[in-house]
């Protein structure tokens, strides 16, 4: 989905960078300490550690305050949203991507990095207030019943959605595996409305899409979900199998837009590309936070190591989408095109509290090979290409990132972006500039000294 600029927000929101089980596909990244020890080294000095007695005193006087809030507020308050309310302003407070998950939202988090839901299996949008069918997904329930790309779905269970949003019309459509709904559709050229009854399924999101620009292929990655890898590994070998196995011109990696996801799938990804060398090193406070993931040689990446590669980028490219960047400009496998990255340099770990929900806590800094950290700076070009911003945008395009948000983790004598970046992207692709110029470059009709990237 083409990201525009009115939801700059809600991306700012979304970005995330979870440690969560590895998947249960084969490693392609080894995990080994850190190699140089003075890379470990504290980038600030560790305060005194506190006096108990102190620690304990402030205890009791959150006990204090909570205690006097129950008893004499207004209205007698929810002592469960008090406690929730107090853990989660604790956890803001110490950088902008920590944060206690409800139950609820963590299963909405576990969802998303999972990339599979209890549904239908249609992909929809909203048209003057009716949900219409964009394609049905392969294999699903709808896809089996019948349900077709343009098909106007009017009721579901017998209420109309006209008047939902579109998101509380696709939380009506999803629901636990296993469970039924009547579906209600209307179709052009079928005179009376279409019923069917459905029983929802696992449905695995897609996080990666490509076509094909003449001989060039394009392969957009809109999320680092658990559906990642295995979404780049198809592509290619379906872009192969199109073209009878003779190897594209070129791939372009569209990663705009792209506001992260898990660690893990961040390396499998760089690692279809590479064929050695260090891929992401993360350092935190705990020895076991601090690790250096490494690419191994592969079918997948001996198959594409001669394809010219290039990496579009933008504003909205945060945390993995960056570790996949910075590791391919770093290698000089890839030459990045597009605006800064957002600059998420942090990784977040995702701490289960059991039936209480979850809690998301920011537990070490990641750096790109060549021992770069990006946090509040963002990965920078190789070639800056701005888009054509539509007047109605304009002013309303740009971010400055991570540097913009309130409280973001800072690293002493780093230099912090000050300019905001561009996150517009066409819906169009002939009107896509940065992804033009991409196409333009690998079929020589530009040059530009940054391609192909040379090693030094």
């Amino acid at each position: 989905m083409r990201l525009l600029p009115l939801r700059v927000s809600a991306l700012a929101a979304a970005l995330l960078l979870s440690v969560g089980p590895l998947s249960a596909q084969p490693a392609p990244a080894q995990v080994e300490p850190m190699p140089d020890a003075e890379q470990l080294e504290p980038e600030t000095v560790a305060p005194t550690p506190r006096d108990p007695l102190e620690i304990y005193a402030d205890l009791n006087l959150f006990g204090e305050i909570f205690d006097r809030i129950r008893a004499e507020y207004v209205d007698p308050p929810d002592e469960q949203e008090l406690v929730r309310a107090a853990i989660q302003g604790m956890l803001t407070s110490l950088d902008p991507h920590s944060g206690y998950l409800p139950p609820a939202d963590a299963d909405d988090l576990r969802q998303d990095t999972s990339g599979e839901f209890g549904g239908l299996g249609i992909e929809v949008t909203m048209e003057e207030g009716i949900i219409k069918v964009v394609s049905p997904i392969d294999d699903t329930p709808a896809a089996k019943a019948g349900i077709m790309a343009n098909d106007l779905i009017v009721e579901l269970d017998g209420a109309q959605v006209q008047g939902l949003t579109l998101d509380e019309a696709v939380g009506k459509m999803r629901g636990p595996i296993g469970t039924d709904i009547h579906v209600t559709v209307v179709r052009e050229g079928v005179d009376k409305p279409l019923e069917f009854d459905l029983t929802r399924a696992i449905i695995a999101m897609r996080a990666v899409r490509y076509s094909m620009e003449g001989d060039v292929a394009v392969v957009r990655l809109s999320r680092f979900s658990e559906q990642a890898f295995v979404g780049i590994e198809k592509a290619i070998k379906d872009i192969f199998a199109e073209r009878d196995g003779v190897a594209p011109t070129g791939i372009i990696l569209d990663l705009r837009n792209n506001p992260g996801g898990l660690v893990d799938q961040s390396v499998y990804v760089a690692d279809a590309f590479l064929k050695q060398g260090a891929i992401v090193m993360t350092r935190g406070r705990l020895p076991e936070e601090s690790a250096r993931y490494d690419a191994q040689p592969d079918v997948l990446d001996a198959q594409i190591a001669d394809v010219p590669l290039v990496v579009l980028i933008n504003g909205g490219s945060a945390s993995a989408s960056e570790i996949v960047a910075g590791a391919l400009q770093d290698h000089k496998r890839a030459t990045l095109v597009g605006t800064r990255s957002f600059g998420k340099g942090s990784v977040q770990s995702i701490i289960s509290l059991g039936p209480d929900g979850a809690m998301r806590l920011t537990t070490a800094r990641y750096y790109t090979p060549n021992n770069r950290s990006i946090q509040a700076l963002g990965i920078t070009p190789d070639i800056e290409i701005l888009q054509v911003v539509p007047e109605e945008f304009q002013g309303r395009d740009e971010i400055i990132g991570e540097a913009g948000l309130a409280g973001h983790i800072t690293i002493e004598g780093q230099a912090e972006t000050t300019v905001g970046s561009s996150v517009y992207v066409p819906a169009d692709n002939a009107e896509d500039t940065q992804l033009q110029y991409a196409i333009r470059l690998i079929e020589g009709l530009e040059t530009n000294d940054a391609y192909p990237p040379k090693a030094e």
